[in-house]
């Protein structure tokens, strides 16, 4: 018969046997938001959980996109005043690399499996630079028709779309061949995009917000057409529009299960929410400062990031109630910003 002593060390072993699996989970990778600030020199790091600022990337001016790797140790920024693409180490917060560009950047997006960067060129005639992850240098640059404002990556990950606000065109790019695969006008300078998902992981529309336009246009991406627009409420009595001339709709995202859609509005300074597939609004939050001008969500999908760029914080949002759950002082003027797993 085995002793109490024998059963105590019997019981250990057995907990340590059960908890062992467990502590991959406890050293798990972090969720966090990346926050550009496009007045300033650095990127703020805030920890979702916590609603806390917990590091800071400096020495990048006029930081415009984001992008992490898959394995999250490094995040990509690109540098409008330097013309590069610049690399930060995730445990050092340091730039290890900055590599030069085709043209002056604005967005960017990294392809699924991480080996390619695709760089929005914002000067005519417009391009696509395309950097090679594993050398750190420029692969290649894509041509495509007018200065490129935002550079997006399908969830499925076989597109590479680019919006050009003057050539007011959606360039798809097979990121397989990467070359042009067709083009979409519309009668708008094209802003900042968000996708759906079929259930089969292929994209569904491209939620297109256009110069001018309060609200945003829904494209088939399959169909290769426009279906609607939906525009944003009026403002309520008393309320006055924000004076944020044609951009007056800018920040868009899709939650993980493609059920909801987020949609920032600069002139209502007001964020919405809207169901899919209907696209009936469900509910929406007045921003307490001026200018909403991107948004990033959890991987939940249950809490929406908006940076609010006239007042220099980040606005929390959860979306199931719409209310806004914390305010995050960041740096000066922020803009883009990215959910990112890092280690």
């Amino acid at each position: 018969m085995m002793n109490t002593s024998h059963m105590r060390g019997f019981g250990l072993r057995a907990l340590a046997i059960i908890l062992l699996p467990a502590l991959p989970l406890l050293a798990a990778d972090k969720v966090r938001i990346i926050q550009t600030n496009s007045a300033g020199d650095n990127i703020h790091i805030i920890d979702p959980a916590t609603n806390k600022v917990v590091g800071v990337i400096s020495g990048i001016e006029v930081s415009h996109g984001a992008a992490a790797s898959p394995d999250g140790s490094r995040i990509y920024v690109s540098n409008e005043a330097d013309h590069t693409l610049d690399v930060a180490d995730v445990k050092s917060l340091k730039v290890t690399k900055k590599i030069a560009l085709s043209g002056r950047p604005n967005n960017i997006a990294i392809g699924k499996d991480g080996r390619r960067v695709y760089v929005s060129v914002a000067v005519a005639p417009g391009a696509v630079d395309v950097i090679d992850t594993a050398s750190l240098q420029k692969a290649k640059s894509i041509p495509v028709r007018g200065a490129v404002h935002n550079t997006y990556v399908t969830p499925d990950g076989k597109y590479v779309v680019a919006g050009s606000i003057q050539g007011r065109t959606m360039t798809v790019i097979d990121a397989q061949t990467e070359q042009v695969s067709w083009v979409h006008e519309f009668d708008l300078g094209v802003r900042p995009m968000a996708f759906s998902q079929n259930a089969d992981g292929s994209t569904k529309w491209a939620f297109v917000q256009l110069s001018n336009l309060n609200g945003f246009a829904v494209f088939d991406f399959a169909a290769r057409k426009e279906v609607t627009r939906i525009k944003h409420p009026d403002l309520a009595p008393g309320k006055e529009p924000v004076n944020v001339g044609g951009n007056v709709s800018h920040g868009v995202a899709v939650t993980p299960d493609s059920k909801t859609l987020i949609v920032n509005s600069r002139l209502n300074s007001a964020v919405y929410k809207y169901s899919l597939p209907d696209l009936k609004l469900q509910g929406s939050t007045d921003i307490a400062g001026i200018d909403p001008n991107w948004v990033t969500l959890t991987p939940d999908g249950k809490r929406a990031y908006v940076a609010i760029a006239g007042s220099d914080f980040v606005s929390a949002i959860d979306i199931q109630s719409m209310k806004q759950v914390a305010r995050i002082p960041v740096g000066f003027v922020p803009k883009r910003n990215i959910t990112a797993t890092l280690q």
